[in-house]
Order: C-alpha cells, then sequence, then structure tokens
C-alpha cells in the first residue's frame, strides 16, 4: 500500500525500502533482533550444508531475503527457493528444509519432530556481530511532523511496558503460550533503531545486492534528515 500511495506511511519490511520511495525512516524505532529472535528459523531433517532445496514461507519479505544472504554468506550453499504457505508437512514433503515466521516457528517443537531449527537472526548476529531489523516505520518524506515521531516513540515506550498484558490477551486461553509470549515480546524482540541496528540495515542491504535480492542498495535516510 505505501508502494501504491495509498498510505502515507507504515510498518514495512526493512527490506522494502529498498522497493519503492523514496522513504524516509522514523529515527530510534524498529523491531528488531540481537542474537535469537525466536519466531524466524529454517527447519530440516538434514545438515544445511547438504540442503538443496528450501521452502520458503510466504508471510515475509525481509526473512525471505536473509535466506538468500545466509545460504550465500553464511552455509555457503545455493538451494532452489520455493514459495509455499506456511504448512510445515507440506513444506518439507517438498523440500529439505523449511522457512517458518511468526507463531508456527515461535510456538513449534522442534525437537519433538527431530528437527534442527536454524535461527535467522542468531545466524545473522553470529555472522556479523550485529542485530538485525526485520521492520520499520517509513513513509513520504513529508508524511510525519516532529510531534508524530515523538507521538510514535511514546507509543514504543508505553507498549514495552505491556508484554505481559499483550500475551494474556493473545493467548487468552493458553497460559504456557503467554508465558512464551511475553518472553518473546520481552527478551527476543527490540525495538529501537540505534547506532547498530543502522549499520546492521547497510549491511544487509549490501549483502542482499550481492545476493541479487536487489537490484541496488540505498543509504537509510531518516525523518530530521536534509
Amino acid at each position: 500500500m505505501l508502494h501504491e500511495g495509498a498510505i502515507d506511511v507504515g510498518l514495512i519490511p526493512s527490506i522494502e525500502y529498498l522497493r519503492g520511495g523514496p522513504y524516509r525512516i522514523v529515527p530510534d524505532l524498529a523491531i528488531a533482533s540481537r542474537g535469537p529472535v525466536a519466531s524466524v528459523a529454517i527447519y530440516t531433517t538434514r545438515p544445511i550444508a547438504d540442503v538443496r532445496s528450501i521452502a520458503l514461507d510466504t508471510s515475509s519479505r525481509t526473512s525471505v531475503a536473509l535466506v538468500s544472504v545466509l545460504c550465500a554468506r553464511r552455509f555457503s550453499i545455493r538451494p532452489a527457493l520455493e514459495s509455499r504457505g506456511p504448512d510445515l508437512a507440506d513444506m518439507l514433503g517438498h523440500c529439505d528444509a523449511a522457512l517458518l515466521i511468526g507463531d508456527n516457528a515461535l510456538l513449534l517443537d522442534h525437537q519433538g519432530r527431530r528437527l534442527e531449527k536454524i535461527d535467522l537472526g542468531e545466524a545473522w548476529s553470529t555472522m556479523t556481530g550485529l542485530p538485525f531489523v526485520w521492520a520499520f516505520w517509513a513513509g513520504r518524506p513529508d508524511a510525519l511532523t516532529d510531534d508524530d515521531l515523538r507521538a510514535l516513540g511514546r507509543a514504543r515506550d508505553a507498549g514495552v511496558t505491556c508484554s505481559d498484558a499483550i500475551a494474556r490477551e493473545y493467548f487468552p486461553d493458553s497460559p504456557a503460550y503467554q508465558a512464551v509470549g511475553a518472553a518473546y515480546l520481552r527478551d527476543n524482540i527490540k525495538y529501537y533503531l540505534g547506532d547498530d541496528e543502522r549499520a546492521a540495515l547497510e549491511l544487509f542491504y549490501r549483502y542482499a545486492v550481492e545476493a541479487g535480492v536487489v537490484d541496488k542498495a540505498l543509504v537509510p535516510r531518516f525523518y530530521g534528515q536534509p
């Protein structure tokens, strides 16, 4: 919708910054992780070095881009990539490994299914020493005022104090899932876009070009910059 001009600003996958615009990014706000993210992972029955095909969950564009980057730079493999809905049995029935995101990854008992879980956030941070930025607020250059930016920051600050309440509302019938959800929101996800996150974005964009995911990299530009 942002690319089409139907909205002025939105919370977008970080890779989409390179596919439209020109946009500005809201400073110091992100959906990021440093180390394990828990909710974005490749599941496989064989060592990653032996994987020749990966089924990709169609729900996330940034995660799909990161798979290509990690295959090229960390795993040193060139698998066939196939887009599929997030049905693990179907995915593994057609490919050697499967990318899942969100609840499907967070709540999966991979050990019970005898699967190896390769956390993409952890793989990126191990390779680069940096966090990974999954998404951020971005929009047309004139879309937000300074007051808007401050309001978004206040909303972030209020939200990060409510992990337990959010998890209870999201999983009203499962105390076990509530605990998982609260820990995920509190410990795995980070909500700030500082210097390390900016460096990580620039590196991800450069690697994405090298992996053939996008045609060109852009230096992230933020609201408040000329």
